[in-house]
């Protein structure tokens, strides 16, 4: 068998494009004319080998083509189309490496595999959390449903995500503005300035002297501040990729006030939406809870809920334990405990997902609108400190030439 790339008229006259496997372009040819279609073009679709510059420029996964591709496969799946079918009509649809990737979920669906074994050849894209949903939906033939679910999973993380990132990146520009306008001003607005009121042979105030002690300091040693920087931060980094490193790093983001909400109400969020969508789709409870402790990006926060799962699977009291973790608030501990006495634990855990999900939306939007103008004081503050130090002895100074 081979995958033959063809052109064709349809039965109202439309050129059509796609890929068939089949023993012969023969074969191919008399495939199009029973379905009504006039082949104009039959060839070998040869598997293209990608070099290494092709593969660093190649258009990687984003999490926007994911969901596309989830939403397009599920709708062809709704409308009656095969899995295969619809893999195969999606190789047009989609470029770069997720092309090759559809292509590889095909061949490998044609050969007998299933289409969860077949997601777990590509880690990195596919999470564990993405093949165990496909695996219940493949087992319950509820494939289009599950991928409804997923859609909506990764469309909410999604946008929680781009609101947290959002609400937090124009603070961090305009501490960056800052340091900028700070640098230049103690490299060439200070030295410049405080030249002149050295010539004077005047003792300079503290505050004058303080900022040109600093401004001779960025000066002199600009090489070694720069190398020193660097690293610094590619030192911080290693070190927050080591295993003790990055305990050390969640532990103490644990311990930041406002980091310490995020932390703790996005684990909430996660472990809720993400136990309550698996709970719903079948997948048992200890499996479930393995994929969820798995996904909680604190390890502090997810070894302890690792220990609450050991108990959970052992006396099945989900909601007892997880008050013991002391991550959960009363609140979701109560709603959680009512929807596992009533049998409804799926869709309460995603209720508790979505209101602590909004809460933190609107917590992050809130924090940017506080932030923002503290700033903007804060900078106010360093730089006109800078200049009165530096324009308030040059006044005094004219003054004094005057009289």
């Amino acid at each position: 068998m081979a995958l033959f790339y063809y052109q064709a008229y349809a039965k109202d006259g439309k050129k059509i494009t796609g890929y068939l496997d089949a023993p012969s372009a023969d074969t191919v040819k008399q495939m199009l004319v029973n379905k009504g279609s006039y082949p104009i073009k039959i060839s070998v679709a040869e598997e293209k080998k990608v070099g290494f510059f092709q593969k660093l420029f190649q258009k990687k996964v984003t999490v926007k083509d994911k969901i596309l591709f989830t939403r397009q496969l599920s709708t062809l799946l709704k409308s009656g189309v095969p899995l295969l079918q619809a893999l195969e009509l999606l190789i047009e649809q989609v470029d770069g490496e997720l092309k090759n990737i559809v292509i590889t979920l095909k061949d490998d669906i044609k050969e007998g595999a299933s289409f969860a074994v077949s997601l777990k050849k590509f880690p990195d894209i596919f999470p564990n959390i993405y093949i165990q949903l496909v695996r219940a939906g493949e087992a319950s033939g509820n494939m289009e449903i599950i991928l409804d679910r997923l859609t909506e999973y990764m469309e909410r993380s999604e946008e929680m995500r781009k609101r947290i990132s959002s609400a937090m990146s124009y603070p961090l520009m305009q501490l960056g503005m800052a340091v900028v306008v700070v640098g230049i001003m103690m490299t060439f607005v200070v030295p410049q300035m405080a030249g002149n009121l050295k010539d004077s042979g005047k003792k300079l105030p503290g505050s004058t002297q303080f900022l040109v002690d600093i401004s001779d300091f960025f000066v002199n040693y600009y090489l070694f501040i720069i190398i020193a920087s660097i690293i610094g931060i590619f030192g911080f980094k290693y070190w927050k990729k080591s295993s003790s490193g990055a305990r050390a790093w969640d532990k103490f983001k644990l311990k930041i006030p406002v980091v310490k909400y995020f932390t703790k109400t996005g684990a909430v969020v996660q472990f809720s939406q993400t136990l309550g969508m698996l709970t719903e789709s079948g997948v048992n409870l200890s499996e479930s809870l393995d994929i969820v402790c798995s996904i909680i990006d604190n390890r502090i926060l997810a070894d302890t809920l690792s220990e609450a799962r050991d108990k959970i699977v052992k006396q099945g009291k989900i909601a007892q334990y997880l008050k013991q973790t002391e991550i959960f608030p009363s609140i979701a501990i109560y709603l959680i405990k009512t929807g596992e006495e009533s049998g409804n634990l799926g869709s309460m855990l995603l209720t508790v997902a979505k209101n602590y999900g909004d809460d933190l939306s609107e917590y992050s939007d809130n924090l940017s609108s506080k932030i923002a103008p503290i700033m903007l004081i804060v900078m106010a503050v360093i730089v006109g400190f800078i200049v009165i130090s530096i324009v308030v002895p040059m006044m005094q100074q004219g003054d004094v030439a005057g009289m």
